[in-house]
């Protein structure tokens, strides 16, 4: 027998349809049946990949003793936190101020008249073990704290709803702080210290802050840190590293050690997408390590093959675990991607096996639970025979050599993983709902690298998927974050309108065609209006989370600037707002990147490590340049590193000159050659403060 999520679109909650507890979506019916019954609100909110949702899924929310208790007491809400950021984002940052740290499943307990937690945690078991109480012993004490603690309740909720609400109101800091020069200084410095490599803990791309740390070598700021060294390394980790699948290509979410050797296994499309980028970037300012174009290849055809819809868009994510055989019971960690010494033996000739142990860590005890997860030892090219090894390995893993597989279908259920006659192994379930800010990085980064590394595929990719979104993404006027087999659902955040701007304007920049360049800026500047219109606060300068009429069922209206796994959308959209500025004239969007500066400028001095994608919008806002030139000069700047540029074709240029470079409101005298051109445009980007525009 099946509860109410059996009908949902989100594979997520389709995975607790069978559960005991009788789960209600996220919705007014459900909160509207809260108050009436005086229950408190159960919130459990993860996503389908979270290997740890996974496994409270089948324990705690599979127990019969639980669900009794559960259902008696509480209304049981499933939210799926990649439809609603915004909920999981408040409840996130509720659970933090309780216990110090946060992670998935969020699990959260709210009372019904006003929606405010009271006690919130992470994983629960169904016994007491971990050093963490069985969940049936915490439900029976919270109904109790509930029901007979009523003074000690209002305080507490007190407390929370007020620190809530204080963390989404920003005082402005004073315009002379800290001068705008020291200021992203300081950010970079704090950024390159934070993907300096450290010898404990865990191992995330953290893209975000290596994207800033890169863009601010070129400042030579005075400092502790060999900036474009530790840039390099960065790459190099991602690249070499076992949190690459060095045999489909693609990137795993992180590792779970220093070393970057053994992922959790989870491919997330928003991590690949920014990596795409930050490699290609890389590339681009002139480290032209092989193993960076090998990476970016062989995750656009992991891409091609396993991640894109016929539509044309991107899906969303691939699960950690997957099943070694169709008798399994439960799905493994990592089964799809690690190798046992025997298979290798069988699978490769003495000389192939030989190498790919000097070149990868391959031993008969192997590095992850008795098996080899790869991790290369060495930069550089790999031998034709390694690439031959490869294949193998590949077409064990997928029963088809790679030449050969144009397109893996995708398993979207366990059950359709277990009972589809695959001639490899059985593949991770892949969530297959199309997430509009997620298939905007992945087209930021596709036509950057199509920039960088001269590949049309890249941007025909790109555009295909971006279209989709134009075509389809737009209920009566308004533009939509989801889409669940040709359905659009779910009114857009601040993220999906500002990772999306940036998507359309990356691919106007890189676009061959002038129409084409015009074509993708035009949709940006109606998107923009729309994005002002639903979510810009008047009285705050800056983007609130969710649209002005779809806030009523949130405690608070938050404001993101904290970049995490994604950018903040605030540090996209004022990075935005000034590239639209140059590329318009209008400068309208200026006046707000300004106040949007402005809004965050005492979260920037106090705590920059939380934000560096507030400080590449500073960089741009400081930094910013145009060049205006011809169709053929610009597509041979295309390929340069030149992070806080924009391109704009000119009509009429003056006589013997091949272009202009603006800074800000002025332009500099004609260049007569591409040489003083580029030589004015890098000079430009470190001029250190936009003179002819007031201070923020």
């Amino acid at each position: 027998m099946t509860n109410r999520l059996a009908l949902a679109k989100s594979l997520y909650l389709r995975k607790h349809a069978e559960n005991p507890i009788d789960w209600w979506p996220w919705c007014d019916e459900a909160l509207a049946t809260a108050r009436e019954q005086n229950k408190p609100i159960f919130v459990s909110i993860g996503y389908s990949s979270c290997h740890w949702c996974t496994v409270m899924e089948g324990e705690a929310f599979s127990d019969s003793a639980i669900a009794e208790y559960m259902n008696a007491n509480f209304l049981p809400i499933k939210v799926d936190r990649e439809e609603r950021p915004d909920l999981d984002s408040i409840y996130m940052q509720a659970l933090q101020m309780m216990s110090g740290q946060g992670g998935w499943p969020l699990n959260v307990f709210l009372s019904p008249e006003d929606l405010v937690p009271f006690y919130a945690g992470t994983y629960f078991p169904v016994e007491p073990r971990y050093g963490r109480p069985g969940f049936l012993q915490v439900l029976e004490a919270l109904r109790r704290y509930y029901d007979t603690e009523k003074e000690d309740l209002r305080d507490r909720k007190a407390l929370i709803i007020e620190s809530l609400l204080t963390s989404a109101v920003l005082k402005n800091g004073p315009a002379d702080e800290l001068q705008d020069h020291e200021l992203l200084r300081q950010g970079w410095e704090t950024t390159t210290g934070i993907i300096t490599p450290k010898s404990s803990g865990n191992s995330f791309p953290m893209i975000p802050y290596s994207e800033l740390a890169l863009r601010g070598t070129r400042f030579n700021f005075p400092s502790q840190y060999d900036g474009k060294q530790i840039c390099t390394q960065r790459g190099l980790e991602l690249a070499l590293g076992g949190i690459y699948d060095h045999v489909g290509g693609g990137f795993h979410r992180y590792t779970v050690d220093p070393t970057w050797t053994v992922p959790h296994f989870e491919k997330m499309l928003y991590d690949n997408g920014q990596i795409l980028e930050y490699l290609a970037s890389l590339w681009s300012t002139g480290v032209k390590e092989p193993a960076f174009e090998r990476a970016v290849a062989l995750t656009v055809q992991w891409l091609q093959r396993e991640m894109t819809a016929p539509e044309g868009y991107f899906y969303a994510a691939q699960d950690a675990d997957s099943f070694f055989n169709s008798t399994a019971v439960e799905p493994e960690e990592g089964a799809f991607y690690v190798w046992s010494y025997s298979e290798l033996e069988q699978l490769l000739t003495l000389e192939e096996l030989t190498e790919l142990q000097q070149e990868f860590t391959v031993t008969p005890n192997g590095n992850f639970e008795g098996k080899n997860v790869l991790q290369r030892r060495q930069s550089g090219e790999l031998s034709l025979r390694l690439e031959v090894a490869l294949g193998k390995l590949f077409t064990a893993r997928y029963g088809t050599p790679p030449d050969s597989l144009a397109t893996f279908p995708p398993a979207r259920d366990n059950l359709e993983a277990k009972t589809t006659n695959w001639t490899g192994r059985i593949p991770s379930v892949t969530d297959t709902k199309m997430i509009v800010a997620w298939n905007s990085l992945m087209i930021s980064g596709l036509a950057r690298a199509a920039g960088f590394f001269q590949q049309p595929l890249y941007l025909e990719l790109a555009a295909k998927a971006a279209n989709f979104i134009l075509d389809n993404q737009f209920v009566n006027g308004r533009f939509h974050r989801l889409n669940y087999g040709g359905e659009a659902t779910v009114l857009a955040q601040s993220e999906d309108y500002a990772f999306f701007i940036k998507a359309l304007l990356d691919l106007s920049q890189v676009s061959v065609d002038s129409n084409q360049r015009s074509f993708w800026l035009e949709k940006a500047v109606t998107l923009q209006e729309e994005f002002d219109e639903f979510l810009w606060s008047v009285e705050l300068g800056c983007y609130f989370n969710t649209s002005s009429d779809n806030s009523q069922d949130l405690i608070v209206r938050e404001r993101s600037y904290v970049d995490n796994a994604t950018p903040s959308a605030n540090g996209m959209a004022i990075a935005n707002l000034v590239r639209l500025a140059l590329l318009t004239d209008n400068l309208h969007y200026l006046d707000l990147a300004e106040q949007g500066l402005k809004a965050f400028r005492s979260v920037m001095s106090s705590t920059p490590q939380a934000c560096p994608s507030l400080f590449t919008a500073l960089d741009w806002y400081r930094n910013s340049t145009l060049i205006r030139s011809t169709t053929d000069h610009i597509n041979s700047l295309i390929p340069k590193y030149l992070p806080t540029s924009a391109f704009a074709v000119a009509a009429r240029l003056p006589e013997n000159s091949i272009g202009l470079v603006c800074q800000g409101l002025k332009c500099l005298a004609p260049a007569e050659s591409v040489e003083q051109m580029l030589q004015q445009v890098q000079q430009s980007q470190v001029r250190g403060c936009l003179k002819s525009i007031r201070r923020i």
